[in-house]
């Protein structure tokens, strides 16, 4: 089957679009609230300053329950919460909703590894001075671990493009999803061609801008 090439454009404009929406806003609760939580699982172990055994277990729980959930199976599982939010569970946005509850938890594990590797000497000189725990964790950890984070969150998008692509299961869109109803349902593989080359594209502009922001934000490069 001949590609009609204009319509094909159009779609691909589209479906970009919707995955730009759905990664975009499950990127940003990502950093609103992935970021605090992986601090808060780093900060409450009982190596630092607020250990708290209950929120440091309850937190682990709850994230270790979400990342234990194939993310098909979470689309559809929460599917009465999306009802319950926006009043629908049909469109880019309703998908965003379990797209973003996978984001937060992923890059919450991400935040604790990059603080795991912060030098703990750093940490206790800090301490010998007299800094607040907030202090500490304002102008310690946090610039010390910001390589970490960048690469992080580069891995958390990249991921959250390949799970952008199973939206179309509750009728999401996307990139994915066009290549599915085009090259699957309808058998038009150079169609699916088009998409994969498209989104492969896409992933290496995020991966090099992410090793660059990272490599600009580690002192150890400069």
């Amino acid at each position: 089957m001949l590609i009609d090439w204009s319509s094909l454009g159009t779609d691909l404009v589209t479906a970009f679009g919707e995955t730009f929406l759905m990664v975009g806003i499950a990127s940003v609760l990502a950093i609103v609230i992935g970021l605090p939580l992986g601090f808060l699982l780093h900060v409450t172990s009982r190596k630092l300053f607020w250990a708290n055994r209950f929120a440091n277990v309850a937190g682990n729980f709850l994230v270790n329950l979400v990342r234990s959930v194939p993310f098909v199976i979470l689309l559809v599982l929460l599917l009465p919460l999306t009802q319950w939010v926006l009043g629908t569970t049909i469109g880019p946005t309703a998908a965003s909703v379990p797209l973003s509850l996978a984001a937060i938890v992923f890059y919450a594990r991400m935040v604790e590894a990059s603080l795991c590797e912060v030098d703990p000497g750093i940490i206790e000189a800090s301490q010998a001075f007299g800094a607040s725990p907030l202090r500490i964790i304002c102008t310690v950890l946090f610039p010390e671990a910001l390589p970490g984070f960048l690469r992080g969150f580069t891995v958390t998008l990249i991921s959250l493009i390949g799970f952008s692509a199973m939206a179309g299961i509750v009728g999401g869109g996307g990139v994915g999803d066009l290549a599915i109803r085009f090259g699957y349902y309808r058998y038009q593989t150079d169609v699916m061609v088009v998409t994969v080359v498209a989104l492969v594209v896409l992933v290496q502009i995020v991966q090099m801008g992410g090793d660059w922001l990272a490599r600009h934000a580690d002192k150890k490069d400069v």
